[in-house]
């Protein structure tokens, strides 16, 4: 049963994240990478990663698609311009992209020939203390220096946006 469900969910994450790409409307392109985060935090609740799960629901799927969406509302972005592309890439992208994918599904295979199975709740790291055990402690740094990139950014939009009412 856990098999079947990894395979439609990341089913429904490769159509949503192929839709990211192809659809000519941004908003469009926003939900469907909504679909990506919530059908790959299904995954991660699969692995046993309960609170990574959670956070990809809430601070990816809700917090930063919002912002990505009232972004897009506030640029007042229309649709794409239909282009008509290059015939070489219209006659050479198939059989491309199905040679890069063929080559891509022959090194992972050659490189993880045999692994053992995952199984549901086998990951037993992905808890809330695991994982602020593991940002205070081993990725302290990374997380601080995240932590200050995000504020300069803060900073940064309330002066664009006060320099805006001028």
């Amino acid at each position: 049963m856990t098999t079947i469900l990894f395979v439609l969910f990341a089913a429904v994450a490769i159509v949503c994240g192929i839709n990211v790409v192809l659809r000519k409307h941004p908003v469009e392109s926003a939900l469907a990478l909504i679909g990506t985060m919530a059908s790959l935090s299904v995954i991660y609740l699969q692995l046993g990663a309960q609170f990574i799960a959670a956070a990809q629901v809430f601070v990816y799927a809700g917090a930063i698609m919002v912002l990505f969406t009232f972004v897009i509302m506030l640029v007042n972005a229309g649709s794409e311009a239909k282009s008509r592309g290059a015939w070489m890439a219209r006659l050479a992208g198939g059989p491309l992209l199905i040679a890069l994918i063929a080559i891509l599904g022959f090194v992972v295979w050659r490189a993880f020939p045999h692994s053992e199975g995952v199984w549901f709740g086998g990951y037993t790291g992905g808890t809330a203390e695991n994982v602020g055990r593991a940002i205070f402690t081993t990725y302290l740094l990374p997380f601080e220096i995240t932590s200050l990139l995000v504020l300069i950014a803060i900073v940064g939009a309330v002066v664009l946006g006060y320099k805006e009412l001028e």
